[in-house]
């Protein structure tokens, strides 16, 4: 083991530390990393803990033996069985980051994101259910939440319940803040109108965050979050979207007409709530960046076997320089990707700066999808065009990524205003 000196920063104090790499080494162990990667400075992102590994060998056995015999069936009806649900649930995975204490599996965000990419690989309308629950639901009621509301809505998201994200309305898009849904005072509650969009899970939800206006003239300052019970009388779901990928997610509309919520039921600040939108979705792009890097590795592990296979002019189709060459470049393009929403993943976690990296990751991530796909779906020829093959599917469930939870116009224009912050900076 090197010797070296470092200056490390413990809290307000500086030490010397004569032997940075064994003072490295040690708290990447206590942090639960291989001893593998210890003797390294820095760990490289993509290196999973080993909570995490158990966590993806867990998820890849479940998705495998439950959820992949019916993939094509859950597509077809456009809905998820209850024994994938049941399932997502009974293991755990509903509840990834929520604590011990409230029914949940007490792991991290790293986690999380394993969960989602390694669903995604299999199905990403399954991976996007879990995945809203862990960054969106759970998340803002673990940070936000009083104590009452974390007692009464934790342990049943952690083991039984679905929340859904209310946000987009008919009017409000990616200008999400112009949102129409309005909450009224009224004693102590507020009267909630208004109807919501593209809402997922919306179906099968017991709870609901809506974000409502309290005072329209305050224009997004107005904007409060709300917990809703499903069977608050005035809610009513509306039909579900007929879409073309990620089917197995229901997406649907929901109306909300004189819904009268306790004011015990704001999660948070009054008036806060485009605040919480915000941060909630700039973690929530590190889980959509995942779930695109998991169907462009799921089909890109499903393509490869058959081009080593597949004859044509006596050989395998993946020895023809042409194909060779294409093969190289995607899974270069996949790896990056992955190094992309690990290294946001890790800064997020590190509570450091990610904002950038989170809409970078979200961005290159679905391109990458895209173009996977789309390339994996020529290699196979004739039959990649067909439903025999999932990979038409996977070309379908990726077009979601450059949509939902930030465009990849927002993407870029949220990456734009970090890069002239940073160099303006610089004068």
């Amino acid at each position: 083991m090197s010797y070296c000196v470092g200056i490390i920063k413990l809290g307000s104090k500086v030490t010397q530390i004569k032997n940075l790499r064994r003072y490295c080494a040690i708290r990447f162990q206590r942090s639960g990393f291989s001893s593998v990667a210890v003797n390294a400075l820095h760990p490289p992102v993509t290196l999973l803990t080993e909570d995490e590994k158990i966590m993806q060998e867990t998820v890849a056995k479940l998705a495998k033996d439950k959820i992949s015999p019916l993939v094509q069936q859950m597509d077809k009806e456009g809905k998820l069985d209850q024994t994938v649900i049941s399932a997502l649930f009974s293991h755990g995975l509903m509840g990834v980051e929520i604590p011990t204490q409230y029914g949940g599996t007490g792991s991290t965000f790293g986690s999380a994101i394993v969960v989602i990419e390694e669903l995604s690989k299999v199905d990403a309308g399954v991976s996007v259910f879990c995945d809203i629950q862990n960054t969106l639901i759970n998340t803002m009621l673990m940070e936000l939440g009083t104590e009452k509301q974390k007692d009464k809505y934790l342990n049943r998201l952690a083991t039984d319940t679905v929340g859904s994200f209310c946000l987009s309305e008919a009017t409000s898009g990616s200008d999400a803040f112009a949102l129409k849904t309005n909450a009224k005072k009224d004693g102590d509650a507020y009267i909630l109108n208004g109807s919501k969009m593209w809402i997922s899970s919306a179906d099968i939800a017991g709870v609901f965050l809506v974000m409502a206006n309290v005072d329209p003239s305050l224009s997004y300052k107005g904007i409060t979050c709300f917990i809703v019970d499903r069977d608050s009388p005035g809610i009513s779901i509306g039909k579900k979207e007929d879409k073309l990928g990620i089917r197995s997610s229901a997406t649907c509309a929901v109306h909300f007409d004189n819904v009268k919520v306790p004011s015990e039921n704001v999660l948070g600040v009054v008036g806060h709530g485009y605040k919480y939108a915000i941060g909630m979705l700039n973690g929530g792009r590190i889980g959509i960046g995942a779930q695109m890097l998991g169907i462009a590795q799921g089909c890109f592990d499903k393509t490869i076997p058959y081009t080593l296979q597949r004859k044509q002019f006596g050989k395998p189709i993946f020895d023809f320089q042409g194909i060779n060459h294409q093969v190289s470049r995607v899974a270069t393009q996949i790896e990056c990707a992955r190094l992309l929403v690990y290294n946001a993943c890790r800064l997020k976690e590190a509570g450091l700066p990610f904002v950038k990296q989170a809409a970078m990751a979200k961005y290159f991530a679905s391109e990458v999808a895209t173009e996977t796909t789309s390339k994996c779906i020529e290699w196979m020829g004739g039959v990649g065009y067909t439903k025999d093959y999932p990979m038409e599917k996977y070309y379908r469930d990726c077009k979601i990524g450059s949509i939902y939870e930030g465009t990849t116009n927002i993407q870029l224009n949220t990456i734009g205003k970090h890069i002239e912050q940073e160099y303006r900076g610089k004068d």
